[in-house]
């Protein structure tokens, strides 16, 4: 749960609104953006089957607003085909597809720039994604961007929770602000060094950032002092629960959603301002939730996510811990701060 003290930063924590000149360059190119409550945006009317994107000032439109607002959903009446889908996933960030999944036998052609997705395990990859994380933090340049094409939507729902990572940061005490402020986390599988909080690089926002299911260490760097040194097991399962309750709290104070899928939604995601997880629901069964079948993309990041205080960009996880003391763990699953959730990347 989180701290009573928490509710009064809450407050501050917000979603830019639409910005009216962004408005206008997506209404002259044919297209409409709606706001949806509390965070992110639909679009209507461009085409996303087209071979051509967009005029680049509509691009960058979309793009801001994605960077603002977390997400966009691009409302079509009829299904992408995966050219289509792989095509627009290609407009934003860096530009070009950046895909280090396995390829599930069911992907159409076996198109290595397909991650499926599925609640049954004959139609895609199922599990995946039940904590709150940021895809490609095992890279040391973030992937920038991601899709979700939803291919069909469960008859009893599962969607997608999104959380804002700027407007969470905000919501924290300024106290656990400059805390989180000194720590940097150490992917389990890569060793790549992230910050804790980062400023996106298009808002500007100071954005908090933890992937809870691949974190293998957190560096502190000492206050007032040059020397660093390693949360140990209570102090990081405390940190993991405070950025879990932390993004849950969004669900109820206006900076998070519950994102449920309609048919041949295609959503587009600002890898570095919007954290997301799985719905509880969408790993329900087929049997007892509907067939859910979903495809994502990611898109190659534009810098690199580096962390400050002189810290490399990447350190030995597979090694002996170099802090003597702390947790250092490897593996991919990283260091597990409840027992009783499931965990799967």
């Amino acid at each position: 749960m989180i701290d009573k003290s928490y509710s009064s930063t809450i407050e501050s924590a917000k979603i830019s609104p639409l910005d009216s000149s962004r408005v206008c360059a997506i209404e002259g190119a044919g297209g409409k953006i709606i706001p949806l409550d509390p965070m992110g945006a639909e679009v209507h009317g461009l085409d996303l089957t087209s071979r051509n994107p967009p005029p680049p000032e509509v691009v960058e439109a979309l793009e801001q607003e994605m960077a603002h607002r977390g997400f966009l959903v691009f409302k079509s009446e009829r299904q992408l085909t995966p050219d289509d889908f792989l095509r627009a996933s290609s407009w934003w960030g860096g530009k070009e597809l950046h895909s280090t999944h396995g390829v599930h036998p069911a992907t159409p052609e076996g198109n290595p720039h397909i991650f499926r997705l599925s609640n049954d395990p004959r139609h895609g990859i199922p599990g995946v994604g039940p904590q709150w994380h940021n895809d490609g933090s095992f890279n040391t340049d973030t992937f920038s961007h991601a899709g979700y094409h939803i291919i069909r939507p469960a008859e009893k729902g599962g969607g997608t929770y999104f959380a804002h990572q700027g407007a969470a940061y905000d919501a924290l005490p300024e106290d656990r602000q400059e805390f989180w402020r000194r720590l940097s986390s150490v992917n389990s599988t890569s060793g790549v060094v992230h910050p804790a909080v980062h400023e996106h690089p298009v808002s500007g926002r100071k954005s908090i950032w933890l992937h809870l299911g691949m974190t293998g260490a957190v560096i502190e760097k000492l206050r007032d002092e040059d020397g660093f040194r390693l949360l140990n097991a209570e102090e990081l399962k405390q940190l993991c629960h405070e950025y879990n309750d932390i993004l849950n709290a969004g669900l109820e104070s206006g900076y998070a959603i519950a994102y449920e899928y309609q048919a041949h939604d295609c959503i587009f995601i600002d890898n570095l301002a919007v954290a997301h997880r799985a719905s509880p629901e969408a790993h329900l069964p087929a049997e007892e939730q509907g067939l859910r079948i979903m495809h994502r993309s990611t898109v190659r990041g534009v810098d690199d996510l580096a962390p400050g205080y002189g810290l490399p960009l990447r350190v030995h996880i597979r090694g002996p811990n170099p802090f003597k003391a702390g947790v250092w763990q490897a593996g991919g699953v990283g260091f597990r701060w409840d027992d009783d959730i499931p965990m799967q990347n």
